[in-house]
């Protein structure tokens, strides 16, 4: 069967969703995309996806007429709660640690870092439970922690000749789906900041989504329905 613009796309949109996730490296992704864009048809599409379902979710088969579900920090919340912690905690004393790509979330998750740096990420992480406390304790040093735009946040530390506090934000609104995370402890002649962030994958993914969006207005206008006294010919612009 020959492939139409809208399965090859859907493909396209399946894969992006899976860099996002961390389940394909760049270079990978980008040689299944463009095999996605020159397949002819279902065969040559079938397998670039084969081996991409997400946890809880099942992927839009070809030809469907379903969309593909959300998934990366706009991800169905649910499916991404609950399972055993890979991590309840990270330690640094004149080095440094970090927690992010796909891991899972204590339900309480202690950070102590002391002439070091500690990095918390968020945003592709899952969460043993869907109220997770993260403790963080700088001294003389500093951790950071990344979330993304959807999850609820709740900072309470508090900063002694030192931050705690959040940072710059991306725009986006909560949602009561996401786990709620607090994140508490002490800063002392240090700092603790929180982030609220999209990954690169996904604000691309977005661009692209809104020039398509842009794209198709125009292409409504333009193939609009002639006004005038002749009927259906196209409609000029402006």
């Amino acid at each position: 069967m020959r492939a139409s613009d809208a399965e090859r796309e859907r493909i396209a949109e399946l894969l992006r969703e899976a860099v996002a996730e961390g389940r394909l490296e760049m270079d990978e992704f980008e040689q299944r995309l463009e095999t996605a864009y020159t397949a002819r048809t279902h065969g040559e599409l079938e397998p670039l996806v084969q081996d991409l379902p997400a946890p809880g979710t099942a992927v839009a088969q070809v030809g469907s007429s379903a969309p593909a579900p959300l998934r990366g920090s706009a991800a169905n919340w649910p499916a991404r709660i609950g399972g055993t912690a890979t991590s309840k905690g990270g330690f640094a004393l004149w080095g440094g640690f970090n927690r992010k790509g796909r891991w899972t979330v204590g339900r309480r998750f202690t950070a102590f870092a002391m002439w070091g740096g500690g990095e918390i990420d968020l945003r592709e992480a899952d969460f043993e439970d869907r109220d997770v406390v993260i403790r963080c304790i700088a001294i003389m040093g500093g951790i950071h922690v990344t979330a993304p735009p959807e999850l609820n946040v709740d900072v309470r530390g508090v900063g002694i000749m030192g931050g705690f506090g959040e940072g710059s934000n991306e725009d986006g609104e909560t949602v009561p789906e996401a786990p709620r995370v607090t994140i508490t402890g002490l800063a002392l002649m240090g700092g603790v900041g929180v982030e609220r962030k999209r990954t690169k994958a996904e604000r691309r993914r977005l661009k692209e989504a809104e020039e398509a969006e842009r794209a198709a207005r125009v292409r409504q206008r333009l193939d609009g329905p002639d006004t005038g006294p002749g009927g259906g010919g196209r409609k000029e612009l402006g």
